[in-house]
């Protein structure tokens, strides 16, 4: 009877560690299929997700590998990639109907600004956001998981300045911190779109801010190298005309 009770204790214990890595491989993936599933919807540009990594029980978790697309007709390959960043969040919140998350840090993003001097792919991604929401902070279609994000911090990264007309070639200058807090406090809390909006707008606020110096040194780029192109293309013209005439002259 002894034996019979030790075996069964043994099959429970196995049996809830096996529901709780299985509990943590299915929110993991969740969370990933989230990201990449409603991320175009709202943005309308491609989203990867290496991985996601989430611990119920200790409230920590980690993305790898995180890519956001560009609007078509922009020559860069990408607006966004984190190599990695890590969470903190309330365990007990989880299945609530608000998620608390106490902290995200971002770390080393590489943020790229392209633009045609009219609209830049941050602005434009921004457009489809609003167009998504209807054009309000408000999201009817949102599902009504709530959350609250009490710091959320971007350090540490660079942005990448580029023309549109220079076919993808780039500046690279430091992206200023970025830091909000405090966010979804009230009972209503924030859903995933708005604060995906309000990421990417105050990114590109800050992308637009800095990236004068570095539109002024691209565009000295682009002239210099268009006067190089003219002048050797003149050269070559040159150079033909002058071989042309001595052919006429020897066919005489």
């Amino acid at each position: 009877m002894k034996k019979i009770l030790i075996l069964a204790a043994g099959f429970v214990v196995v049996l809830v560690i096996g529901l709780v890595v299985a509990g943590m491989l299915l929110l993991d993936s969740a969370v990933k299929k989230g990201v990449e599933t409603a991320g175009p919807m709202f943005t309308k540009v491609d989203f990867q997700l290496d991985k996601v990594s989430i611990s119920p029980l200790s409230g920590s978790g980690k993305i790898h590998g995180f890519v956001m697309g560009n609007p078509e007709g922009y020559k860069t390959a990408e607006s966004i990639r984190v190599g990695s960043a890590s969470l903190a969040l309330q365990p007990s919140s989880v299945f609530a109907d608000k998620v608390v998350i106490r902290s995200i840090k971002v770390e080393a993003p590489e943020i790229t600004y392209e633009t045609n001097l009219k609209q830049s792919n941050l602005t434009k991604i921004l457009e489809n956001v609003d167009a998504a929401m209807g054009g309000t902070s408000s999201d009817p279609s949102a599902p009504s998981k709530k959350l609250q994000v009490d710091d959320f911090l971007v350090s540490g990264g660079k942005l990448k300045v580029s023309l549109t007309t220079l076919a993808g070639q780039t500046v690279t200058v430091p992206l200023p911190e970025i830091h909000f807090s405090n966010l979804g406090q009230g009972p209503e809390g924030i859903t995933s779109a708005e604060l995906m909006r309000l990421v990417i707008k105050e990114i590109e606020k800050v992308a637009a801010n800095v990236s004068a110096d570095a539109l002024s040194d691209l565009a000295k780029k682009a002239t210099e190298t268009l006067t190089k192109e003219a002048t050797k293309a003149a050269a070559d013209a040159a150079g033909k005309v002058t071989q042309g005439i001595g052919d006429l002259f020897k066919k005489k």
